[in-house]
């Protein structure tokens, strides 16, 4: 009886290995972050944290996109070098794992951030966050109470004013009706 062999152990073998590597080189890169989407007021920082597992030292881009524009913030390899652009250069703090912090927010900071990270292979992987900056409030609040203390302080005046001046009206009268006697 003929037994058809249509593959050698060593042809399985090395099938094997090669399909083990693709798998592995898919799921190379992961991103994790705890938290997609933040908020935060102006003037105040925001920290977009992202823990950062793949082969050899990754890269990282990271790009703002707002409605039409899209901007890129920076890039940096952990050891290597940081290249953050001129428009960030003094509110981002790149970190080693990949995180970055973003301080003194505008409005104009509102939109969504990504991440690309890309390891020694070439391969890739993007993360997205979503940051909402509010306008605070508090000085509307402030301009408000520092309005009614002076218009409450005047107010005091005026009622001074008026006491003083009854005081003498009353004083003047009382003279004038004594010299009217006398």
């Amino acid at each position: 009886m003929w037994h058809f062999r249509l593959w050698h152990t060593q042809d399985v073998a090395l099938f094997l290995s090669i399909t083990l590597y693709v798998c592995h080189l898919a799921g190379a890169i992961s991103i994790y972050s705890p938290q997609k989407s933040l908020t935060r007021s102006v003037q105040a920082d925001a920290f977009f944290s992202v823990d950062v597992t793949c082969h050899g030292i990754p890269t990282f881009q990271w790009t703002f996109m707002s409605g039409a524009v899209s901007r890129s913030i920076g890039t940096w390899q952990r050891g290597v070098y940081t290249n953050i652009t001129v428009d960030y250069q003094d509110r981002v703090q790149p970190y080693t794992n990949g995180s970055m912090g973003l301080s003194d927010l505008r409005l104009q900071d509102a939109g969504y951030y990504v991440v690309t990270v890309t390891d020694t292979t070439g391969s890739s992987k993007d993360a997205g966050f979503v940051l909402k900056v509010n306008e605070v409030l508090y000085e509307d609040l402030q301009y408000l109470s520092v309005s009614a203390l002076v218009l409450a302080g005047l107010a005091g005046l005026l009622m001074l004013a008026m006491w003083l001046l009854d005081k003498a009206y009353r004083k003047i009268a009382a003279w004038r009706c004594k010299r009217g006697r006398g």
